[in-house]
């Protein structure tokens, strides 16, 4: 024990990780407990893991390799199949030639060597040892989920039932689709997309192959890759469990589906798109059991939650959200109108798709293709007694002048639309043709919001930036009223702001979900005297300093100094 306490600690030593009296301290400590020093340094934290592994690797003559982020192929990692994978705490992750790269933890366990070795004999490969962190481990056998052992059976099986495309394209579509394979891979990506905290699936071609991605926390990442011949077999199995037609392929479709995975009630909004020769999908998952968030969850700061409180009290009028698709804004709606959900209010919805369900709201689903638009909706909502109707979007002038005739008649609104930040509301809507002096009699409040994704909780930590940036964002914050920056030291000769690291909680990423980055626009009496004028920018601009109103950038800004998201989050979305 003694001397390998001196040959790891050495290592360390000299590479400048540790002092020469924490070298003293752990030898010490280990000689007399009997604990591994490498187990010690990790408790003491004097170093990360993964330089640890470099030096233990360095100790025992072993190449090292970190596989944190690198992607791995599914036919290199099912080299060594997950049940020797978890015996040996080995797994292989490239190939070169007939050479494989296998990474070890522990590469000195020679039964686990040797049982590599004998793989390696039976199926015709020379494998090439690296040591690996424990962390990395543990990430490649994650990725023996996400890539899908089962996927790679169910290929297996598939290219005996159909190789070439055309020999696909011949056979009958249902007994294509049918096949258990097919189905099986459906499942699998299904399954791991909700598993992993996806928002998004994408089933596409790239190349000569199909590629799935996965949209997680707002960054579509690839996690599959399947070969050519079985494209058009998954996109029919989709378009079955989504119950659409299996013929047309010439036109865009929607469709729905609904699925228990685990516990959780999820239903997949499915869209699909021809493309040259072939079909995109596209799956946005709605986890049905999850319930509607609190402002607070969604990252609303205190003083925007006081006004939201105040204005969706409101008898009538119109509360309005804006941002680019994906931005949350059907969330923050649902949000605040089941703060609404009592049992004196009848409230009533218009969507496309419906996306959240809540009891005692009264959920319709607008169906154009069968002529039940927005408009037509909202003329048959207002004759049901509602006092309260969401229009999912306004898209042509027809619902915008319908939305604030019945805002003007004793109804509170709520609805989205698309602009670039809270100021556009107004110009977008005039240029629907709604007349200005019928907005200024009903528009309440506007909210423009983006999602950044947050810091991961685990493995954030202070960051500092470049000085002349640090100088901008001073002076911006500066700008904000002192109620919303207070406990920012902006007397500090240096900002701190925050960045994950990366972990095995955040996949290495440094993020971990997404916080609401939001301006709130409120249309008080001095407000709707300039909607009623045109609205010139110049003088609304003005007028919202009385408010003490910040705007989206701002809110980010804040949020970065908070430790919520980074700076570079801030500056992409506050850009969008």
């Amino acid at each position: 024990m003694a001397a390998q306490t001196a040959d790891i600690l050495d290592i360390l030593l000299e590479a400048g990780r540790i002092s020469d009296e924490q070298y003293r301290a752990v030898k010490k400590e280990a000689i007399a407990g009997g604990k591994a020093p490498e187990q010690l340094v990790l408790e003491k934290k004097l170093v990360d893991e993964e330089f640890l592994a470099k030096a233990r690797g360095t100790l025992l003559g072993v190449p090292y390799a970190e596989l944190l982020g690198k992607e791995l192929p599914a036919a290199v990692l099912n080299l060594v199949p997950r049940q020797v994978a978890e015996n040996t705490r080995a797994v292989a992750f490239e190939r070169d030639g007939d050479a494989v790269h296998i990474a070890m933890v522990e590469p000195r366990d020679m039964a686990a060597a040797q049982a590599i070795d004998f793989l390696a004999q039976n199926n015709g490969f020379r494998p090439k040892y690296f040591i690996v962190s424990n962390a990395s481990y543990v990430y490649a056998m994650k990725k023996y989920e996400a890539l899908g052992k089962e996927v790679a059976r169910a290929l297996e099986v598939a290219k005996e039932k159909f190789v070439p495309e055309k020999a696909v394209k011949e056979e009958k579509i249902e007994e294509v689709i049918k096949g258990a394979p097919v189905s099986r891979i459906v499942a699998v990506i299904m399954r791991h997309a909700v598993e992993g905290g996806a928002s998004d699936i994408h089933i596409e071609p790239f190349g000569g192959e199909t590629r799935v991605r996965y949209r997680v926390d707002g960054v579509l990442r690839t996690s599959l890759t399947l070969p050519n011949y079985i494209h058009s077999s998954v996109v029919s199995r989709v378009k079955v469990l989504a119950g659409l037609k299996l013929d047309e392929t010439r036109i865009p479709q929607d469709g729905r589906i609904t699925e228990t995975v685990g516990t959780k009630v999820i239903d997949f909004r499915v869209s699909t798109m021809p493309l040259q020769d072939t079909e995109k999908v596209v799956m946005r998952i709605l986890d049905t059991t999850k319930g509607v968030p609190s402002l607070e969850q969604l990252g609303f700061r205190k003083p925007f939650i006081d006004i939201i409180v105040r204005q969706i009290r409101e008898p009538h009028g119109m509360f309005l959200v804006t941002g680019p698709t994906g931005s949350g804004k059907s969330t923050t709606l649902f949000t605040i109108l089941n703060m609404r959900n009592e049992e004196g209010v009848n409230i009533a919805t218009l969507e496309d798709p419906v996306e959240y369900t809540i009891k005692g709201v009264n959920h319709s689903q607008v169906r154009t293709e069968l002529g039940y638009t927005f408009a037509g909706g909202l003329r048959a909502l207002l004759r049901l007694d509602p006092n309260i109707i969401l229009v999912g979007e306004i898209r042509d002038g027809e619902t915008g002048e319908l939305s604030v005739h019945a805002a003007l008649t004793g109804h509170l609104i709520f609805s989205t639309l698309h602009s670039n930040d809270s100021f556009g509301v107004v110009p977008r809507l005039i240029d629907m043709h709604v007349e200005p002096f019928l907005l200024s009699a009903t528009i309440n409040l506007a909210i423009a919001q983006r999602l950044g994704r947050k810091n991961c909780e685990r493995c954030k930590g202070p960051v500092q930036v470049a000085e002349e940036v640090e100088a901008q964002v001073r002076k911006e914050v500066e700008e904000i009223p002192e109620v919303y920056r207070s406990h920012i030291d902006l007397k500090a000769p240096r900002l701190t702001f925050y960045k994950g690291k990366g972990c095995l909680r955040c996949g290495d990423s440094g993020y971990v979900g997404r916080v609401a980055v939001a301006e709130l626009l409120q249309f008080d009496d001095d407000m709707r005297e300039l909607v009623a004028k045109g609205f010139p920018q110049e003088q609304v601009r003005e007028a919202v300093k009385k408010q003490h109103m910040i705007t989206l950038r701002q809110d980010g800004l804040l949020k970065a100094l908070e430790g919520s998201t980074t700076l570079e989050e801030v500056m992409r979305i506050s850009t969008e």
